[in-house]
């Protein structure tokens, strides 16, 4: 089965519109049970850790029950780091199959990320590796590893800021 580069653009995009829009719900929808989501730190030799198990990390959740806590803790306003919450802007781009292996395709994307809150705007970008799993006229996100680019974070990053 060969890929739908305008179905997978169109995928990625409506997930960066259901973080803009706070639709957790729907968001978290687009996750599969088992999935992955991690964002490794970056280490003393500017080079970004390898094992989130032994490593330090930004984000990890090794299933879709950490994101689902996350979202948890947004929604009833128990997270003081997202109260009150930003507004977001999420742009996608340059985005490209790695390899097509059937029921599963891996990605490489780049996201820029506009933040504003109390006044401020801040800016998030870097490069996301997905893989997606395909699920039945749809997608699934079974993999995600963000790699944040930006050298000094001046807050605490969510899983909105990405």
């Amino acid at each position: 089965m060969s890929h739908d580069l305008p179905s997978i653009a169109a995928f990625l995009y409506r997930e960066a519109r259901l973080l803009d829009d706070r639709q957790w719900d729907d968001w978290l929808a687009l996750y599969a049970t088992d999935v992955t989501y991690w964002m490794p730190a970056w280490d003393d030799d500017d080079s970004i850790t390898e094992d989130p198990h032994s490593q330090i990390s930004l984000i990890f959740y090794p299933s879709r029950d950490g994101l689902e806590d996350r979202v948890f803790r947004i929604k009833t306003e128990r997270s003081g780091a997202s109260t009150p919450e930003p507004r977001t802007s999420h742009a996608v781009n340059n985005i490209e199959v790695v390899e097509d292996r059937g029921d599963q395709i891996d990605l490489r994307y780049n996201f820029h990320t506009l933040s504003h809150r109390y006044k401020t705007t801040d800016q998030f970008f870097g490069t996301c590796f997905v893989t997606l799993r395909r699920d039945g006229e749809g997608y699934l996100i079974s993999s995600k590893k963000i790699v944040l680019k930006n050298d000094y974070i001046r807050q605490v990053i969510d899983v909105y800021h990405i």
